[in-house]
Order: structure tokens, then C-alpha cells, then sequence
């Protein structure tokens, strides 16, 4: 069994959350909503595969106010048009921030969610992406596991 990266160094668990919230506010600040952050790291986590991180931010998305729809339709967002223009640009940062490295077409995205979200919010945006993936990274290599949840969220018994 693997050791959890956030038990055997509490410390830098500690940094990583303060860190993690500071950006957060920031973002915040620079204009992105907190949907529209819960949709970076959501998307984020589900390119990463990381099971932990994507049960959690799909809860965050829903307390902030996130349709069921567009959570059900998230890894598909390209191919509908219920996500309007500047969750579509925040969608592009994730993926791009992701898939490094950046390719043509990631270069077009980045650059058209820019002119959507002006400078601050897009950096904003790009910040928070590079944040959840280091998240997901400590929860892959710790297999934090997902517990299942009633129809409230409460963890089942």
C-alpha cells in the first residue's frame, strides 16, 4: 500500500491547501466565479483520471449552483451548447493547462479564452488549472479513496 503523501508530510499538505486557497481568493478577485473555478478543477480531474478529486469538485461544482446537466455533459463540453462562452474559454484553459505541451490548436484556445475572459481572469484561470493538477497528482499517488455517498452526500455506512 502506497503512503499518503498528505499524512507522512503534513507540512507540506498544510502549504499545498494554503497555497491551493490562496489562489482560489485570487481568482476570485480577478473575476472568475466560483462555477466557473469548480469547472476548471472538475474537467481538470477528469483528464487526469483522478477519482478522488473529480467525486469532490463535482459536489463543489453542485453547491455552486452548477446544473446536473452541464456536470453529466463536462467531458463532452465541445460537442454541445449549454455551456456559455466564458464557461467554454475556462473549459479550453483546463484542457490546455492539462495537456501540456501546449500544441497549435491548444494555442488557439488559450488565446480565444483570453479575449473572452481578459487578462486577469484568464492568468486566474490558468493558476487554478495548474493547481488542481498538482491536487490530483497527490491524490493519484496516494490513492485517496472515494468513499460512496448517500442521495444527500453523506458519506454511506
Amino acid at each position: 500500500m502506497r503512503p499518503y503523501l498528505d499524512k507522512v508530510m503534513p507540512e507540506a499538505w498544510k502549504a499545498a491547501r494554503a497555497f491551493s486557497a490562496a489562489i482560489r481568493e485570487a481568482a476570485l478577485q480577478r473575476g472568475l466565479s466560483l462555477q466557473e473555478v469548480e469547472f476548471i478543477k472538475l474537467r481538470t480531474s477528469q483528464i487526469n483520471a483522478c477519482a478522488f478529486c473529480m467525486d469532490l469538485h463535482a459536489r463543489e461544482a453542485r453547491k455552486a449552483g452548477a446544473a446536473q446537466q452541464k456536470l453529466d455533459l463536462l467531458p463532452a463540453w465541445r460537442e454541445t451548447q449549454v455551456f456559455d462562452e466564458r464557461q467554454r474559454a475556462v473549459l479550453a484553459v483546463a484542457e490546455a493547462v492539462t495537456s501540456l505541451p501546449t500544441t497549435e490548436e491548444s494555442e488557439a484556445d488559450l488565446a480565444g479564452a483570453q479575449s473572452v475572459l481578459g487578462e486577469e481572469a484568464f492568468v486566474a484561470a490558468e493558476w487554478v488549472a495548474v493547481t488542481i493538477n498538482a491536487f490530483n497528482r497527490i491524490s493519484i499517488l496516494s490513492h485517496h479513496p472515494v468513499r460512496l455517498r448517500d442521495a444527500e452526500g453523506k458519506i454511506a455506512r
